[in-house]
């Protein structure tokens, strides 16, 4: 009975995970771990992989546990971490929000949010952010919601309006689903972004934690249902979840080792994951 409720629970996460129910790189990097303690075999791992073979935070850490003997224990520690890094980030980023600023920010990065939240409630600092919609599965609205249950104030607008937006903004913060040594990947739509930002002088920083970092970013098409349930031939539609933004064109990159350019922050990034596996 044990066994069929694990398996059971197993299915369900990977569903989850591949219907993209569960959302941002480090959620499903949780949900990850979750189903890998429920079935910890090969078999397994390779189930859990193909749900976002896109997702580095999710290989990496599926890639420590199958390495070590003491795998709740391994888990336990490496959440740890990720919760501690997601402190350090909120504190440097927050730091830097000023009074009556205008933010803008795309998608919806939990890392974005913890700066956001911590600059208000922590530093009780009031600001306004900007964020489009987001298409097609609308996260802006999402960021939207949970920016305003922290009392933060939201303007909203349709994705073709972000240079009307991003424009009258001070500061451009992203979140991250990988790191390159020269590359970010992150919601479609970022790379235009950054270009709309150095065009307007708008000071732009990707956010999110080391172990997002890989070799080689992958970036897969989603079903272009999710754009438009159009079945005729003649209508093709396409739908790539990601790009890939240059890093050397940000201003810096947001991490738990600080705020920092690209060159230092790749050097750090390498040196932790080598201690890590």
């Amino acid at each position: 009975m044990e066994k069929k409720v694990s398996a059971s629970n197993f299915k369900r996460i990977l569903t989850n995970i591949k219907s993209v129910k569960i959302q941002g790189a480090e959620n499903v990097a949780k949900a990850g771990i979750k189903a890998y303690l429920l079935q910890p075999d090969t078999t397994s791992v390779k189930k859990i992989l193909a749900t976002r073979p896109t997702e580095p935070l999710l290989q990496n850490a599926i890639k420590i546990l199958q390495r070590t003997k003491f795998k709740k224990r391994t888990a336990k520690k490496f959440l740890t971490s990720l919760n501690k890094s997601h402190d350090k980030i909120a504190k440097k980023g927050a730091s830097l929000i000023k009074n009556n600023m205008n933010i803008y920010t795309h998608c919806h990065s939990s890392t974005v949010m913890d700066i956001l939240k911590y600059a208000k409630k922590k530093q009780k600092k009031k600001f306004v952010v900007y964020t489009t919609e987001v298409e097609p599965l609308l996260q802006g609205r999402i960021t939207a919601k949970d920016l305003a249950k922290s009392r933060i104030k939201v303007i909203i607008a349709p994705d073709m309006a972000a240079e009307q937006s991003l424009s009258k903004c001070d500061l451009f913060l992203f979140g991250a689903d990988a790191f390159t040594k020269t590359e970010v990947a992150n919601k479609i739509g970022t790379t235009t972004l950054t270009k709309l930002a150095k065009l307007h002088n708008v000071p732009t920083y990707t956010c999110g934690v080391s172990l997002k970092f890989t070799k080689k970013i992958i970036i897969k098409s989603r079903s272009g249902k999710e754009v438009w349930d159009e079945r005729q031939e003649e209508i093709e539609v396409l739908n790539q979840p990601f790009d890939r933004t240059k890093l050397k064109n940000l201003t810096g990159i947001i991490s738990e080792f600080g705020i920092l350019k690209r060159k230092e922050f790749v050097k750090k990034a390498k040196k932790k994951l080598k201690n890590l596996r």
